[in-house]
């Protein structure tokens, strides 16, 4: 008897009905059972033991069919004790390698194309989450106006990483306003975190002794600093693979399914949520009910997460409940030493 209270054919049985349906999305009749595995017992034994499956609440019986499907507990029990890691296979691992390339693209880059590849491979849908940078070191800074209303402020990274955004002014500026600008800030925040630069900024600037040009434009740092050197991993750090491998799943044939999945896809808010608190957890697989979030019930979310020094983010896939869950945990974690080797 095992620790979930399964007898050995209750686990046998089980076993067999989680890949039937696996394979097929068809619920899995005692007739197909018997003739596809070798258990040594009859159909009506096994239609016996499908019913105390049910009863333990590993199976359920929908109304128009004779056969089971696995519950969420039924996948949970399978992925912690028999799914595995299975390695991607060498068309698989040449595909990835191809599609992410060698050389030192940009990660916003790397994550797209490593959620668009991994949707197509997996026939989910690809998913990522971009660093956080709060304890990331600012190295330096750079800044340029680009238009009467706008100046460029691109910050380089300890980690290696480059961001850039846009600040607001109300005019033209001198480029020696511009230039002094950038040479203060440099001066006062270069070898903080960006944390550190948010919680303090406001001290750092405000002795700064220059012209009348020069303080407004400090005073909007000062004043919308939370928001510059924020970088924040919100809704936008959230990348999406194309939707189209899912959309071709059994799960998403009715018109309601097919809403849930457009849902999905247009609320990163709910997939930033549930993917940022998984940067410090490595493999995760999270499974139907198991969602904090009750719009997530119906899917399965597998993750890895990746690191590069201060720089944490997770990728992964999201698909119904039903997955080839061997499979699938082998081509994301592979996938997530991938984006870390590229990140490097």
């Amino acid at each position: 008897m095992s620790a979930d209270g399964l007898s050995d054919r209750e686990i046998r049985v089980l076993e067999a009905v989680i890949q039937v349906y696996i394979e097929t999305a068809e619920p899995a009749g005692s007739q197909t059972i018997a003739q596809r595995f070798p258990l040594g017992v009859s159909s009506a034994t096994i239609r016996n033991t499908m019913g105390e499956l049910e009863e333990k609440g590993f199976l359920y019986h929908p109304h128009t069919s004779a056969g089971r499907i696995p519950t969420d507990r039924a996948y949970r029990w399978y992925v912690n004790n028999l799914a595995g890691m299975a390695p991607p296979s060498t068309e698989d691992q040449r595909m990835l390698s191809a599609e992410l390339g060698t050389s030192r693209s940009a990660l916003e880059e790397i994550l797209r194309r490593a959620a668009q590849v991994l949707g197509v491979l997996t026939n989910e849908l690809g998913v990522a989450v971009a660093p956080a940078f709060d304890r990331v070191v600012l190295e330096k800074l750079d800044l340029t106006q680009v238009s009467t209303e706008r100046l460029l402020l691109v910050f380089h990274l300890k980690s290696g990483a480059v961001r850039t955004i846009f600040v607001q002014v109300s005019g033209h500026l001198p480029a020696e306003t511009v230039g002094r600008v950038a040479q203060t800030l440099n001066e006062r925040l270069a070898g903080l975190s960006l944390q550190e630069i948010r919680t303090t900024l406001g001290e750092r600037l405000r002795d700064a002794e220059r012209t009348p040009g020069d303080r407004e434009l400090l005073n909007i740092f000062i004043e919308e600093g939370e928001e510059i050197f924020g970088l924040p991993a919100g809704p936008d750090a959230v990348v999406l693979g194309s939707a189209q491998m899912l959309a071709g799943q059994p799960e998403f044939a009715t018109s309601g399914r097919i809403r849930d999945l457009l849902d999905l896809t247009e609320r990163r808010d709910m997939l930033q949520q549930a993917l940022a608190a998984r940067r410090a957890s490595g493999l995760t697989i999270t499974i139907g009910g198991e969602h904090a979030d009750t719009r997530l019930t119906g899917f399965t979310l597998v993750t890895s997460s990746y690191r590069s020094g201060d720089l944490a983010g997770v990728i992964g896939v999201i698909g119904p409940t039903r997955m080839p869950y061997d499979k699938i945990i082998g081509l994301v974690d592979h996938t997530s030493r991938l984006v870390e080797g590229l990140m490097e």
